[in-house]
């Protein structure tokens, strides 16, 4: 059984109250889906080959086609979850700052649509790319990222 790294950043903003940007997971597996159809703009690396938080910000840029705002990186560590090939670790970075959903511009994706038919498709990576207050986010977001929501929550928390 084989792990996969990824890496990515939790955009949060005060407005005035917390929120977190979150992106739909794009292409026809997703499309109809909301709960747990979300994620942190993350994506893969080859451990010892890139440094994980430069993998952050490459993925977040290919995923929002918008680069990290500029702000304070604050390490949120990692999260093991998944099984057997989709067996993932994934390092994530809260940043605060703020950007506009509809100037996401997201990069995008091959895969056969449908199943054994010959055709290729090309898809979004995220489909959209939204602001929800943590107990939104926590019925979006897929099972294995809700750590960082939760870690987030505690050190703002914190820092009132």
């Amino acid at each position: 059984m084989s792990l996969r790294y990824s890496a990515g950043v939790l955009l949060f903003r005060r407005s005035p109250d917390l929120q977190v940007l979150i992106g739909h997971m794009g292409g026809p597996l997703w499309a109809k889906k909301d709960a747990s159809a979300w994620s942190i703009p993350k994506g893969e690396y080859e451990p010892g080959v890139e440094e994980p938080r430069l993998a952050a910000a490459r993925e977040f840029a290919e995923e929002l086609g918008l680069p990290v705002p500029d702000g304070e990186w604050i390490d949120l560590g990692e999260v093991v979850y998944g099984s057997g090939r989709g067996r993932k670790q994934v390092a994530v970075w809260a940043v605060q700052g703020d950007l506009d959903p509809d100037q996401v511009v997201p990069g995008t994706f091959e895969m056969e649509w449908p199943p054994r038919s010959g055709r290729i498709g090309v898809f979004p990576e995220i489909d959209r790319a939204a602001w929800f207050d943590p107990e939104t986010a926590r019925e979006k977001l897929g099972a294995g990222q809700r750590p960082f929501l939760d870690r987030l929550l505690e050190l703002s928390a914190q820092v009132g």
